[in-house]
């Protein structure tokens, strides 16, 4: 071996290591949302809703209320009944604040809130004009030929349920009674009316009226009754 040169083990060793590889590269990240952009906004919701639906409601029951009014002074008195109907329907769809005046859906887990609350504002809206409309229509069914007596009954009472002083559903609750034949009720009604009107001459009529007619049905009941015992005493002789 010649001096110098180095052998194979130091040949080896001595030889240059290869390079490194290079770390794989990475790909790059996604591009996230820069500092102090606004996070993206959530659908809009649709338009309307329960709030939109209980003031329609409101504002088509008292515009057919006075297209109801409007027809009873004209004197079209079967289109005005129409109107004043047309008017409590949307009465009904306000209350329970629903578009359309649709029934609320069955309970479950997804189900639509409830229905929006009135305010103090739009109950009392809701009330004047619920009892504007029966009023109304009593007078509306008083003007026809064939009169429903038993409808303008059940509107009086309806009235007087949220408005006890009323006069005009008082009187005209006793002359209902009156007509079906019901002539205790319709006293009572009637003496109510004249403690508020006592100078009314309807009212006064009336009393006359209802006075009569039970007059005549005790003397009716008194014959039958003496007739009655008089035939039983035949029977026994």
């Amino acid at each position: 071996m010649q001096r110098g040169a180095l052998s194979p083990v130091l040949m080896l060793s001595a030889a240059p290591e290869p390079p490194p590889r290079p770390p794989p590269a990475l790909s790059p990240p996604a591009p996230g949302p820069r500092h102090g952009s606004a996070r993206p906004s959530p659908a809009p919701e649709p338009s309307g809703g329960l709030g939109a639906a209980l003031d329609s409601s409101l504002r088509a029951a008292v515009a057919f209320k006075a297209e109801g009014q409007r027809c009873y002074r004209e004197k079209k008195f079967r289109e005005a009944i129409g109107k004043y109907h047309r008017a409590l329907l949307q009465l009904k769809a306000a209350q329970g604040a629903r578009p359309g005046g649709l029934p609320a859906p069955a309970p479950g887990p997804a189900s639509s809130p409830g229905p929006a609350r009135l305010s103090e504002e739009q109950r009392r809206l809701v009330e004047n004009t619920e009892v504007e409309c029966y009023d109304s229509l009593t007078a509306c069914l008083l003007q026809s030929e064939l009169v429903n007596y038993e409808r303008v009954r059940e509107y009086c009472l309806k009235v007087l349920e949220k408005q006890q002083g009323n006069f005009k559903a008082t009187y005209r609750a006793g002359i209902a009674f009156y007509h079906l034949g019901d002539y205790a009720r319709a006293l009572r009604y009637l003496q109510e009316a004249r403690s508020r009107e006592p100078t009314d001459t309807n009212v006064l009529r009336y009393i006359q009226l209802t006075q009569l007619k039970m007059n005549r049905c005790g003397l009716q009941r008194e014959d039958s009754g003496a007739g009655a015992g008089a035939g039983a005493r035949d029977v026994v002789g």
